[in-house]
């Protein structure tokens, strides 16, 4: 009778433990995937977010290669400021955001180090000096706001729009013009022009009421924003490049394992260096969308007059670097990170001889 007992207490045993695995492994099959709240760029702001980003999030498992899904929702929709995106991201609120550069910069003086007026006059001079100086940003998020620079990328080319006309960079003294950022307010003060900051989405309706007579943003944004319908003439002189990019909340990044982390990095890095070619793109056939011109195959047609670039205009944006932006910026970045200009003309300033 004992022997029998021992028996059914091995085979009870047996049966707990081959129950238990089968549970196991039965959670883990059932085990949801993992969800990443993703704050993504205004819904309105253009076709990068409508075209890249957004397909992107909202087929997160598949672009990545994980197993994970993502709740993405336009910065606008959320009702969140975008100048708050670093403030949301520390908190957790969101595990993902798309930041908008010029926007999150009063939290973190730093980022308009990439990105100063007259330092991106082209795609490629922008990619060389953001390289160089990303890696500074990034440990700067890290430490104060809890979290990774995953990648940057532009909206593109920053130009001026009027409902005025004008000729050049000298009409706007006396206007009120919308800024993106401080060192563009700083530039357009040089000139005489009063820098008003402005939410994306209320200067259209500010352009067309005459509460600002002129604004700053790439040819895309504004086409896909209707600003042609407000305006008379563009100025295609680039100021900035209106760098953007994604950063993870660390506390989730370090919920993944480092094979995660790295599909998704480099998941990641593939998304920013297509949006780089397509911002180009987006360039080229905005500008001929906004005047008029062929072909116009990605926005709306309108007919700007487009004012010429003078040789004295771009003499003036390439100056603004050594005698307006640096120093202004330095000034308010080193208050709040000593060491931020000493790095700055170690890794972008050697490169342009500052």
């Amino acid at each position: 009778m004992a022997q029998i007992w021992k028996v059914n207490q091995m085979s009870y045993r047996v049966l707990t433990a081959t129950f238990a695995t089968a549970l196991l492994f039965s959670s883990a099959a059932l085990a949801e995937p993992t969800t990443f709240k993703v704050l993504g760029q205004p819904a309105g702001s253009g076709l990068i977010a409508q075209n890249k980003e957004k397909p992107f999030f909202e087929a997160m498992g598949e672009s990545t290669g994980l197993d994970v899904t993502a709740q993405y929702i336009p910065v606008d929709v959320a009702g969140v400021p975008d100048s708050d995106g670093l403030r949301v991201l520390k908190s957790g609120l969101f595990d993902i955001v798309s930041i908008r550069g010029p926007q999150v910069s009063r939290d973190e003086p730093s980022i308009l180090g990439l990105d100063l007026v007259g330092l991106n006059t082209s795609y490629e001079a922008g990619r060389k000096h953001m390289d160089a100086f990303v890696s500074t940003v990034d440990a700067r998020l890290q430490k104060q706001f809890n979290s990774k620079l995953l990648g940057v990328w532009p909206a593109g080319p920053q130009v001026v729009f009027c409902k005025p006309e004008i000729s050049g960079l000298d009409d706007l003294k006396g206007l009120k013009v919308r800024v993106g950022d401080q060192s563009a307010a700083n530039f357009v003060s040089g000139l005489g022009a009063t820098g008003v900051p402005m939410p994306f989405g209320e200067v259209q309706q500010s352009l067309t009421r005459g509460v600002v007579d002129c604004a700053i943003t790439g040819p895309a944004s504004a086409n896909s924003a209707g600003w042609p319908e407000a305006t008379t003439t563009v100025l295609p002189i680039a100021l900035q490049l209106a760098v953007n990019g994604y950063a993870i909340n660390l506390d989730k990044w370090e919920t993944l394992s480092a094979e995660d982390q790295e599909k998704l990095q480099a998941s990641i890095t593939t998304l920013t260096d297509d949006i780089w070619a397509y911002s180009e793109e987006l360039f080229i056939d905005a500008m001929n969308c906004n005047t008029g011109q062929e072909p116009c195959k990605l926005g709306k047609p309108y007919n700007l007059k487009a004012a010429p670039v003078t040789d004295a205009d771009i003499a003036t944006v390439a100056a603004a670097v050594g005698k307006v932006s640096l120093p202004v910026w330095a000034e308010q970045c080193n208050a709040v990170f000593p060491e931020c200009e000493k790095i700055w003309r170690e890794t972008i300033g050697v490169q342009l001889g500052l």
